[in-house]
């Protein structure tokens, strides 16, 4: 691992008060706990439905944006592994300011990236229990969330490692039973499987290329999330061998799972059986006359929709408990309880959560597109910073200031600026939607950008270097 000469210190006082209770076998399911969550088990039904087939070019584009991504995610952490990732790396390589603004922007993401984990849970339940209120259910998964993220960060990981291991057997599964569907012509709900559901049905693209443009913001909120194996960096045992791995597990995974997953829905079943009101691959295992099937499906979902929930607590818990030591967020978010959990930065992402339920109790049938709006551009904003920051450490490496890692983002710095300008399309096509939801998000940018200056402006003066020995073990 190389590291800047000053940064030992500035690393133990940053991930002060942790236990480095995670090893290779949890982070890499940590990651991929990150990698397939609701985006994928809930959110393509919805845009398979307006979309169509032609979905996967979006989930294409945006898999290759995600691969740069966590390439750039890679040589930062490789260069300093430390539990404050995305701010502290930004704070490195930008300014201070850019650290501020990118811890607030990735728990804005997670604020809306929770509420949706929940919203889908609800609706998940309301498969088996109908007449169960849905802010009901969420607010149960919320509690019992917080309970365990308060508890210890090995508690955390052994569940994250068994949600992941659900998740990624039934994907696995639906693989399988899916290209078996597909080679075989087999009937499914009336109509046959095969590469003809492509094309059949108005067409490869039957609702026009704007359409499958406009999705793509919705299928950056899929994709959400990859990032935060690098929040684990700080409390992981040898992370300049774990966190490649781990790394360059994600990418192939989600090369595999996603684009994999989305091709075999529309050659299963033709596109207009799909909808938003249930998960895709609930659809299919309920149509292939096996009555448990989609049973079974739907409790798999529902472990994925509380697995990234449980994932969102942990990061963003460790992201503002770094900006609190520098005086950049709630001094109560610093706070560690006796099991070295930053339980009040987890009991604030959770207040926060709370907006999830509520939303849930007024407009059910909403609150998921609005958490995803929200999430996607906390996320986009994130990744441009990880794409600049690298960019930087590239330059200054060059410029013999330090030594840049063996792990590098590839093609660096063309990729970052097209990667970067890939970003910007996504956030100014989302003014055209024809969502409210998604057209609101692009209207919001010059307000979240306002807060961000007036934050930045209040917290300055007192923001600093992190503190050695506060916060800690506080009860």
């Amino acid at each position: 691992m190389v590291t800047t000469p000053d940064s030992p210190t500035r690393d133990r006082a940053v991930d002060e008060g942790y236990a480095k209770g995670l090893g290779n076998r949890q982070v890499q399911m940590i990651a991929m706990g990150g990698a397939i969550g609701v985006g994928l088990f809930l959110g393509v039904g919805g845009r398979m439905a307006q979309a169509g087939p032609a979905l996967v070019i979006s989930y294409l584009l945006c898999g290759v944006a995600a691969f740069f991504v966590m390439r750039a995610l890679g040589e930062l952490v490789v260069h300093r592994p430390v539990a404050g990732s995305f701010v502290e790396y930004a704070r490195e390589f930008i300014g201070p300011w850019a650290g501020f603004a990118v811890g607030w922007l990735y728990f804005l993401n997670w604020a809306g990236s929770g509420i949706a984990e929940i919203t889908a849970a609800g609706i998940y339940v309301g498969k088996w229990f109908p007449h169960f209120p849905q802010w009901l259910t969420a607010l149960i998964c919320l509690v019992a969330l917080l309970v365990v993220n308060l508890l210890s960060v090995k508690l955390f990981g052994e569940l994250e490692f068994w949600f992941s291991v659900i998740k990624v057997l039934a994907i696995v599964c639906f693989l399988v039973v899916g290209v078996w569907l597909v080679l075989t012509g087999a009937g499914v709900a009336g109509t046959t499987a095969g590469p003809h559901n492509l094309v059949d049905h108005g067409g490869f693209m039957p609702t026009g290329l704007p359409v499958v443009l406009m999705s793509m913001q919705g299928v950056m909120f899929a994709y959400a999330s990859i990032e935060m194996v690098g929040i684990a960096a700080g409390e992981t045992r040898d992370p300049g061998k774990v966190m490649p791995r781990a790394i360059n597990g994600v990418v192939w995974r989600i090369a595999v799972f996603y684009l994999g997953a989305v091709v075999l829905l529309a050659m299963v079943l033709p596109w207009t059986a799909y909808s938003g009101e249930q998960s895709p691959f609930v659809t299919v295992f309920s149509s292939i006359g096996i009555p448990w099937a989609g049973d079974v499906m739907n409790f798999v979902v529902l472990t994925a929709a509380l697995s990234s929930c449980n994932s969102g607590l942990y990061s963003t818990g460790r992201i503002l408990r770094s900006l609190a030591r520098r005086g950049e967020a709630p001094a109560f978010t610093e706070r560690m309880n006796s099991r070295r959990a930053p339980y009040g930065a987890v009991l604030f992402t959770g207040a926060v959560f709370l907006v999830g339920v509520v939303l849930n109790y007024v407009v059910p049938k909403d609150a998921f597109d609005i958490a995803t709006s929200i999430a996607s551009l906390g996320i986009i904003a994130t990744w441009a910073a990880l794409l600049v920051a690298q960019a930087r450490l590239r330059r200054r490496a060059l410029h013999g200031e330090l030594v840049r890692p063996s792990y590098r983002m590839p093609g660096s710095p063309w990729t970052n600026r097209v990667v970067l300008a890939f970003l910007v399309l996504i956030v100014v096509l989302a003014a055209f939607s024809d969502e409210t939801a998604v057209r609101a998000s692009f209207y919001a940018v010059p307000v979240v950008l306002l807060a961000l200056a007036v934050g930045w402006w209040a917290v300055r003066s007192r923001a600093s270097r992190p503190r050695a020995g506060a916060g800690q073990s506080e009860t």
